[in-house]
C-alpha cells in the first residue's frame, strides 16, 4: 500500500482569476514541520494570528485549476466558503491519528485495540 501525500479536491465555489476564469479543481499535499513552524515568523502572522491559515494553505495547496502557482494572494481571494473548505481539508488530512496497540482486556479477556497516548505518563 502506497502512502498518500497529495489529495485532490474540488472547491465548492471556485477561485475567479483576473481574466474571469474559474478554477475549482486542485491538489493539497500533506504539511511538513516547516509548513507549521516557518509562518510563525512572518510579520503578517505576528500582527494578525488569523493570517496563519492563509500562509499554511498557500504552502500546501500545490495546484489550483490552470494557475501557474498558488500564493497568499490567491488564498486571500477565495470565497469564504472555499477558504473554510480548504481549512477543513487541511485539518482532516493532517490530523494525526494515535497509534494503536493490541492487548488483552484484563476484565473480559478479549483482544482490544488501545490508543497510545505519548502525552500521558504513568509510573
Amino acid at each position: 500500500m502506497e502512502f498518500q501525500t497529495e489529495f485532490s479536491f474540488v472547491l465548492p465555489k471556485g477561485y475567479v482569476d483576473n481574466s474571469g476564469m474559474l478554477h475549482r479543481e486542485g491538489v493539497m499535499r500533506l504539511a511538513n514541520a516547516a509548513d507549521e513552524i516557518l509562518p510563525l515568523r512572518d510579520p503578517r502572522v505576528q500582527q494578525n494570528p488569523g493570517y496563519l491559515s492563509i500562509i499554511l494553505l498557500a504552502r500546501v495547496v500545490t495546484k489550483l485549476g490552470s494557475l501557474p502557482a498558488v500564493d497568499t494572494r490567491i488564498i486571500e481571494g477565495l470565497f469564504t466558503m472555499d477558504l473554510a473548505y480548504l481549512q477543513d481539508l487541511y485539518q482532516r488530512i493532517n490530523n494525526m491519528e494515535a497509534p494503536m496497540y493490541k492487548t488483552i482486556c484484563p476484565h473480559c479477556g478479549e483482544e482490544v485495540e488501545v490508543p497510545v497516548n505519548f502525552m500521558e505518563t504513568s509510573l
